[in-house]
């Protein structure tokens, strides 16, 4: 199954380190939020990642590019026609494919543009700037006995966020509340498990907005499920939110750290 990760965005809450770097390579410890995701979700067996690139793509491309000799010892003989040998090299069980989706498009339009690369199977989209101990097998459980088109991570990290409201049975997102006060309401973590069928609500403009029309639509038609997770979750909008990731990887407490 492939992970599809949205890594394009400005980042401009954050602007104190993204106007070098797009935020999903923004480090926590000495590796990127991104990697810390990819090592997450790799931690279950989901190993195909395909990442929606916008905002200073090329970073990314060029951190996978040379990731394998980033992780390993290596000799440079320039005596022997500038050869190189690699010494106990660093692998992940990773296939990575970096799309560049365009600089100001929206969550939506970059799911639509890379439809061809995951053709007709479920998939897992994430946002790349957010970490959680989220139980995936048990997410994607519930979303495959759901019959729902798209299934996401339901969080209550506070009142700053939009609110999902909820039918009766808490399993079915009917509407979203923009701005609410903070009243334990249930907003859009992420994490999501989505069936192909959900391209028929996207489209590929600039001003798609995922978390709008496409998934207000499917939660009036029923179609979209939530995962309640009440465990440990937390987005780097701003370097407040950086520094409390870090200080959890730096104690060595970071509950999203289970490989």
């Amino acid at each position: 199954m492939k992970i599809v990760i949205l890594a394009g965005g400005l980042g401009t809450r954050i602007s104190e380190e993204s106007y070098l770097k797009p935020k999903p390579m923004i480090p926590i410890g000495e590796q990127p939020i991104l990697w810390h995701i990819m090592k997450y979700y790799s931690s279950f067996g989901f190993h195909d990642f395909l990442i929606c690139c916008g905002y200073k793509g090329h970073v990314i491309k060029e951190y996978f590019a040379d990731y394998y000799l980033h992780r390993s010892d290596v000799t440079f003989d320039f005596s022997d026609e500038n050869r190189m040998t690699v010494h106990q090299n660093v692998a992940e069980p990773w296939r990575v494919t970096l799309v560049d989706t365009g600089l100001n498009t929206q969550t939506g339009g970059r799911v639509k543009r890379v439809q061809k690369y995951i053709g007709d199977e479920r998939f897992m989209l994430t946002y790349g700037d957010g970490v959680s101990d989220i139980d995936l097998n048990a997410l994607l459980a519930q979303h495959e006995a759901s019959g729902k088109i798209v299934t996401l991570t339901g969080i209550q990290p506070g009142g700053r966020f939009g609110v999902l409201d909820l039918d009766e049975s808490g399993r079915t997102v009917m509407g979203f509340r923009e701005k609410a006060r903070e009243d334990g309401g249930w907003i859009n973590g992420g994490f999501m498990v989505m069936e192909p069928e959900v391209f028929q609500y996207l489209s590929a403009e600039e001003s798609c907005i995922l978390e709008r029309k496409p998934l207000e639509t499917l939660a009036q038609e029923g179609l979209l499920g939530i995962y309640k997770h009440a465990g440990f979750w937390q987005c780097m909008d701003t370097q407040r939110d950086k520094g409390k990731l870090e200080q959890l990887w730096q104690e060595q407490s970071a509950p999203w750290y289970v490989w």
